[in-house]
């Protein structure tokens, strides 16, 4: 029998190669890291994702002794400037990107992104998530789920909703609203979440889909109707409100939440080392308080099942998106 002596050295040379990847990724994160680590945050100072980033921030520093580095970039909506900028960096574990909820939205919303969610970025966790509130004007005629919908039936088109802006999380609540419940409600666009909160307040409009946070001290006083949250789970804050889930809509979700990936290539021992701190620091029972004032949950899921969830998270919102006609330029 005659052996190709090319041929065997190739393969055991191929065999060789293998081991060593495979020792290499067995291997830890060795002295990584070295240096100081950009922590790009898709939000600009004093918001939800940036508050989360901090946190998160100044506990890796004190667990690895090198600074963690919050870069607000806010530019280029829904967090899409942020995440082209981490899609394009070096692999190499010293950029990371701290997102929102408009992450699992975007490709739905936009025709052309500059990055691609999957293809481009690694995660590492889901960080929290937040539920928000269905909240109304207490001069209508509305105390749960079933009597909005009831009424939201019965007048269809007159009872509108208003949002902190087109294909925002508000808009996006109130769009998987009226597609589950059958109804028509009008969506009203603000330049923000404040000034949807006034009218609301002063009855100009109807309903808003809000931030926990952001009503919480017009609740309390009666200014405002806590209806139903927008989670699976009841909130800490409002135990006594129902889910919408539980009050009819079986199954309805949505909120805000706060995941963080890193450029895809990124060395697998670095993945591991960044997504066992990030979970062992969102679940200390310091750091849970803080997450639950803010109207947050801490999460800390493997890069796996974050992987899987944030793909379910995009095949939803692209059906909301494609039912209510919506679309960002």
């Amino acid at each position: 029998m005659t052996i190709n002596l090319s041929f065997a050295r190739n393969c055991a040379v191929l065999a060789l190669s293998a081991v060593s990847f495979a020792a290499v990724a067995a291997q830890p994160a060795g002295n990584y890291p070295n240096r100081p680590v950009r922590f790009v945050v898709a939000q600009a100072a004093g918001g939800n994702a940036d508050f989360v980033a901090r946190l998160v921030a100044s506990e890796l520093v004190k667990r690895l002794g090198q600074q963690f580095v919050v870069d607000n970039r806010s530019g280029g909506g829904g967090g899409v400037l942020a995440a082209e900028l981490v899609a394009k960096a070096n692999p190499d574990g010293y950029t990371m990107l701290l997102v929102g909820s408009s992450f699992g939205v975007n490709p739905s919303l936009y025709k052309k992104l500059p990055y691609d969610s999957e293809r481009d970025l690694a995660p590492v966790t889901l960080a929290s998530t937040a539920s928000q509130i269905l909240v109304v004007n207490p001069a209508l005629p509305v105390q749960t789920v079933p009597d909005l919908i009831r009424l939201a039936q019965a007048k269809p088109g007159e009872l509108n909703f208003g949002s902190s802006g087109n294909g925002g999380g508000p808009h996006l609540a109130g769009e998987l609203f009226n597609l589950m419940a059958k109804t028509r409600m009008t969506h009203i666009p603000y330049k923000g979440a404040s000034g949807s909160i006034l009218d609301l307040l002063s009855g100009r409009i109807h309903v808003v889909f809000a931030t926990m946070p952001s009503v919480m001290h017009h609740i309390r006083p009666g200014k405002l109707r806590g209806v139903a949250v927008t989670s699976l789970e009841r909130s800490a804050l409002l135990p006594d409100v129902p889910t919408i889930s539980e009050a009819g809509l079986r199954g309805f979700q949505s909120g805000t939440w706060q995941g963080i990936f890193v450029p895809r290539g990124t060395p697998e021992p670095v993945v591991r080392l960044l997504n066992r701190e990030i979970v062992d620091i969102v679940k200390t029972p310091e750091v849970r308080k803080r997450f639950e004032l803010e109207g947050g949950v801490p999460v800390g899921n493997s890069p796996q099942e974050f992987a899987v969830w944030l793909r379910a998270e995009i095949a939803k919102w692209a059906k909301v998106v494609k039912a209510a006609g919506i679309a960002l330029e």
